[in-house]
């Protein structure tokens, strides 16, 4: 196996909606963002899977020893050895993808936040600095496309918290800021037991709401002249605001279950989305 087929069958594998956008790309373009993708679901999945944080935090050490080793141009993992053309090619920052370990590393040490403010940062390292990376691999003309990709990465991390409450508590971790919580009388006990209430369900609402804020942020900040080239982050963000739809028409059933959309559902928005971004271009040219 080719570290590029490790990539993309880690990213076929792991049934995120991002898989569903990556096939509409060139070759060259595909194979750098599923490396991207990849090397960010393996470092997830350090903390995710690891129950002692200090095995956690040298899993993730290495990973940093790893980049080093990328940049230095001697990779060790599959993962790594792909993202050698796409560092190159793209001219991808060293410094992402340690803000992206440093996100990670945060999950081993802090599961409260105590306002927005204090989660933006979490949000900005775990995917507002992704989304900075796949917009430059996509390309760009205009430097205002990365201020839509910054505040498209938060809609989408934002996504994430809100439809994954119920299983983040069940690993003792709240996204949710204390500040609200108490503004609408939701105690961190209440979110560990997964307890609905009038309460959570505006809590949840209210996240919700921070949520499409964001992604109406990163459209309106889209220049014309990108929008078919991010192509692919408009249809990760159809697929994104479709599970946020879900989770409203459903009532936030977000604290019993993870709220899914079927493959078919995500590549037919997916196949809609490109078509009409590519009719889009038409009548622009």
């Amino acid at each position: 196996m080719t570290p590029d087929q490790y990539c993309e069958n880690k990213t076929a594998r792991s049934g995120s909606s991002f898989y569903y956008s990556f096939l509409f790309l060139p070759t060259e373009q595909r194979r750098a963002i599923m490396a991207l993708y990849a090397f960010c679901r393996e470092v997830d999945d350090v903390v995710d899977d690891c129950t002692e944080p200090v095995v956690a935090q040298a899993k993730l050490d290495w990973w940093r020893g790893e980049i080093a080793r990328l940049y230095a141009g001697t990779p060790q993992h599959p993962v790594t050895q792909a993202l050698q053309a796409a560092v190159a090619r793209y001219d991808l920052p060293q410094e992402y993808f340690a803000e992206i370990i440093d996100g990670m590393a945060m999950d081993l040490t802090q599961t409260r936040y105590a306002s927005f403010k204090d989660l933006s940062l979490y949000c900005y390292r775990v995917a507002s600095v992704v989304g900075l990376m796949a917009a430059t691999i996509f390309g760009y003309e205009d430097r205002h496309t990365l201020k839509y990709a910054h505040d498209l990465g938060m809609a989408f991390q934002l996504t994430n918290i809100l439809r994954d409450v119920g299983e983040d508590a069940a690993r003792g971790r709240i996204y949710l800021p204390a500040d609200e919580m108490a503004r609408f009388g939701v105690s961190a006990e209440d979110v560990l037991a997964r307890r609905m209430s009038d309460g959570m369900r505006e809590l949840l609402r209210c996240q919700a709401q921070r949520a499409r804020t964001y992604y109406d942020k990163a459209f309106a900040q889209l220049p014309i002249v990108d929008r078919y080239s991010q192509r692919s982050g408009l249809i990760m963000a159809a697929i994104y605001l479709s599970t946020l739809d879900a989770i409203e028409q459903q009532d936030y059933p977000v604290l019993e279950r993870r709220v899914r959309l079927s493959p078919w559902r995500k590549l037919w928005i997916a196949w809609r989305t490109a078509r009409g971004e590519a009719r889009r271009q038409r009548k622009a040219g």
